[in-house]
């Protein structure tokens, strides 16, 4: 059975737990740091497939996961807590690579050290660059929305949760970011009684993105959510089946 199918039986039968039968994998703490114009650092977490393998012709999906606010610091067990990094704690079969930076303390999450380290896990392992997927939670939700609004070419899809962003910019886009932004598959979620990140901003932006031709944007509302709507979302199978079913070219 391909990964995949293995990852999406598991969570169909609330059976996120491993056994003893089960290949075991787990997170390593990672440290990237890169100097241009200024020293750009981030710690993560790195989480391989159960059947990557380095001198492999084979590329695998990534994932790109940006925490919420709560998350920020240098403990890196922190950025567990919540989606696919804890999703991968108890199950070997995710079916991607992930990458789980972990922002500073008071910070924001930034796009140059994202597009940075992005870069320099691209040229570490086995990526397909056609199907780099990036998606966020809160903060990291408008992380998503400003990573993937500044640099539509990266990512074949993008789902941020309980975030928005600057609609202006999607607006004004021209050319051939304009053209890249109107085919980014987008699923974006909130909670309908969000208290933290009101609806409204989620709402925004993909009202922006089909206001410019998007037509492949769809933003799910839970009703009687309030700012976890991510929980929900991560222990949704079809989430990584939509993810996959798109690439770049």
């Amino acid at each position: 059975m391909r990964p995949l199918l293995i990852f999406i039986a598991i969570l169909l039968t609330g059976c996120l737990t491993t056994d003893s039968t089960m290949p075991r994998q787990t997170q390593t703490a990672q440290q990237f740091k890169k100097r241009v114009t200024r020293e750009m650092a981030a710690n993560y977490l790195l989480f391989l497939p159960a059947d990557y393998k380095a001198n492999s012709k084979d590329r695998w999906p990534l994932m790109l996961f940006l925490h919420g606010a709560g998350e920020r610091g240098t403990n890196l067990t922190a950025v567990t807590r919540h989606g696919p990094p804890k999703v991968v704690k108890t199950n070997a079969n995710f079916p991607f690579i992930l990458v789980s930076p972990q922002c500073p303390t008071g910070e924001r999450w930034s796009n140059e050290t994202l597009l940075a380290l992005l870069d320099d896990i691209i040229r570490k392992h086995r990526v397909d660059t056609n199907r780099i997927y990036l998606t966020g939670l809160s903060m990291g939700g408008y992380g998503t929305w400003s990573l993937s609004t500044a640099h539509p070419e990266k990512f074949a899809a993008i789902a941020p949760i309980c975030g928005g962003g600057d609609t202006i910019s999607i607006l004004l886009a021209d050319g051939k970011r304009k053209d890249q932004l109107k085919r980014l598959p987008i699923w974006a979620f909130h909670g309908g009684k969000d208290p933290v990140v009101n609806v409204e901003e989620s709402e925004k932006m993909v009202a922006a993105y089909k206001r410019i031709g998007n037509r492949n944007v769809e933003l799910t509302i839970y009703p009687e959510a309030g700012h976890d709507s991510w929980t929900e979302t991560y222990n949704n199978p079809k989430l990584y089946e939509w993810f996959l079913s798109h690439r770049l070219r």
